[in-house]
């Protein structure tokens, strides 16, 4: 059951009743996986069950987010819960610090030991005509010498993945204003700097999207490409994922100013995205100039 709280008032720690959208949210995680794994898996089902299982997911959590935003207008919402909400958006954020860093690990390791490794006078008598370069983007500078990486070519930081950069930058910055805008209680200067910041990271995914077309097509660059194509698309659409991710907590945070939501003092939904949004900025910086400089 709830906090009792006497009518009007602010509970210590809101609790609330007991639910079901926990257990319809594994419920349709449970038919995500099932079916992703049998779609890869050449099972032409499995991209029906995955396409229930987003259903079941995505409704889930439109009605459970729908409630906890009512609980928030409704002023459950103490202090207490608000440093809850902190602490654990910190430790998801501290979380994807953790994706990004395998993946980033997993970059270092190919460069640093692993390709010099290969190179080395031992092993010189099984890949004779191995040559530790990066990256290996063609016959007889690839793990394979045999051929089975096709010859491609990289991915550099002009000028797609600098415009992209630019865009991530530009958006951080109008994301900065619209808070300062609503610390000051100035909610149409607030909310035309969002949809900016919107406007922004949605071009990001465009031009990112392009970029792919243009890897596939133009340079060969695809995820069997080696060490170099599995990293380069393991950071970067990992990466994008991200940014869409970011991209709606800013849209819908931006509809919920459109209806009134969030105060000058009080305000953690903003707050929350933005964190989420800066910490993709970050992640693209040090990917901008450890994949496409480097």
């Amino acid at each position: 059951m709830s906090a009792a709280t006497h009518h009007g008032s602010t509970p210590y720690y809101y609790v609330p009743s007991p639910s079901r959208h926990p257990a319809m949210a594994a419920f349709g995680l449970f038919f995500v996986v099932l079916g992703a794994g049998q779609w890869v898996n050449g099972h032409g089902w499995g991209a029906w069950s995955l396409l229930v299982g987003m259903l079941i997911l995505l409704s889930t959590l439109f009605v459970w987010f729908r409630e906890a935003i009512a609980e928030s207008e409704g002023g459950m919402y103490s202090e207490r819960i608000d440093v809850s909400f902190r602490w654990s958006m910190s430790w998801f954020i501290f979380s994807e610090v953790m994706f990004f860093a395998a993946f980033f690990g997993a970059l270092y390791w190919a460069r640093v030991h692993t390709l010099p490794m290969l190179g080395n006078l031992d092993h010189q008598i099984l890949w004779p005509d191995f040559k530790a370069i990066w990256p290996s983007a063609g016959g007889g500078l690839t793990a394979s010498p045999a051929g089975t990486v096709e010859p491609f070519a990289t991915m550099g930081p002009f000028w797609l993945p600098t415009i992209n950069t630019g865009l991530l930058l530009t958006s951080g910055l109008t994301l900065t204003i619209a808070h300062h805008a609503l610390i000051a209680n100035k909610r149409a200067k607030t909310i035309a700097w969002m949809w900016i910041t919107v406007a922004l990271g949605l071009t990001f995914l465009f031009v990112q999207g392009y970029e792919y077309a243009h890897a596939y097509s133009d340079l060969n660059l695809k995820l069997s490409s080696g060490i170099f194509g599995s990293t380069f698309f393991m950071l970067t659409g990992f990466h994008g994922f991200h940014v869409f991710i970011g991209m709606l907590m800013l849209l819908f945070i931006t509809l919920r100013l459109m209806k009134g939501h969030f105060t000058p003092q009080r305000h953690f939904g903003f707050e929350g995205a933005a964190w989420y949004w800066h910490f993709v900025d970050v992640v693209w910086l040090g990917l901008y100039f450890l994949v496409y400089w480097l």
